[in-house]
């Protein structure tokens, strides 16, 4: 299947200082990748790289057979889903669950003057019943416990049916239930057929759900490994990445890890 990212010889340098270092990595259509490594290790950046939200420095990035820097990104982005904090931040606490999805429509937070038909509205609840949200229809979003804001957001992002998902550590600071819960849907949604390619990024892997195929570690800006999940997600790997002895274990498709 064709590559919906192709990023060859990416850098990202600010200020001087270099955040991703000559990067080569691709994602095709039909995958499921999940992004790990330490605090600063460059992994938010790649996932803004691409969701066509900055350039690189140098090297070329290939997103949906377009160009960055060579198309209009504001029509790129909205065949691009991406869920995360900073998103949340954006959204008006007052603003009610259904129309926090449906405004995905017209990437905007926030209800304003816009028209819906039938078919948006139906589609967002049809959304919301399958991350379990339908009957938090009418609630505020900033009533919402942090597992439930999360699964929104994620209903948010998959609302246009992109062809490409991204997940900003979408199970961060939920508590074990909220988390298995959240992971549990994610399983089922990346082991579809119908779904689009998928990045999520974690700090931890106890948070990889079940339909992801292929990781990428990531240290100081530069991979580490990369390539499908059980020959990546390794004791040696891990170590490596997080510059500490580690011990990896898995059951089930499940990974946990502590130090060695």
């Amino acid at each position: 299947m064709a590559s919906v990212l192709q990023l060859s010889d990416v850098s990202i340098v600010r200020e001087g200082n270099p955040i991703l270092k000559s990067v080569d990595w691709a994602v095709d259509g039909d995958e499921r990748w999940v992004i790990l490594g330490p605090n600063g290790a460059g992994k938010t950046t790649l996932l803004q790289v691409a969701a066509a939200m900055i350039h690189p420095s140098s090297g070329t990035a290939r997103l949906l057979d377009d160009t960055l820097g060579r198309v209009d990104v504001f029509d790129l982005r909205p065949r691009i889903g991406f869920a995360s904090t900073a998103m949340a931040r954006r959204i008006p606490s007052s603003e009610r669950v259904l129309d926090v999805v449906l405004t995905a429509a017209y990437s905007v937070t926030g209800r304003w003057n816009e028209a819906y038909e039938d078919v948006d509205i139906r589609r967002a609840q049809r959304v919301l019943a399958e991350w379990r949200l339908d009957h938090l229809e009418t609630r505020r979003f900033g009533d919402l416990s942090d597992g439930e804001q999360k699964r929104v957001q994620i209903a948010r992002s998959i609302m246009t049916d992109p062809e490409l998902l991204l997940l900003d550590e979408p199970a961060a600071s939920l508590d074990l239930g909220a988390r298995e819960e959240l992971l549990q849907l994610l399983g089922g949604y990346a082991s579809a057929a119908e779904a689009p390619a998928m990045i999520m990024v974690t700090h931890h892997v106890e948070e990889i759900p079940l339909g992801f195929g292929n990781a990428l570690l990531l240290s100081n800006g530069s991979i580490t490994a990369a390539g499908p999940i059980e020959e990546v997600i390794t004791s040696e790997n891990l170590s490596e990445t997080f510059g500490l002895p580690l011990q990896v274990t898995a059951q089930d498709g499940r990974y946990s890890a502590r130090a060695a």
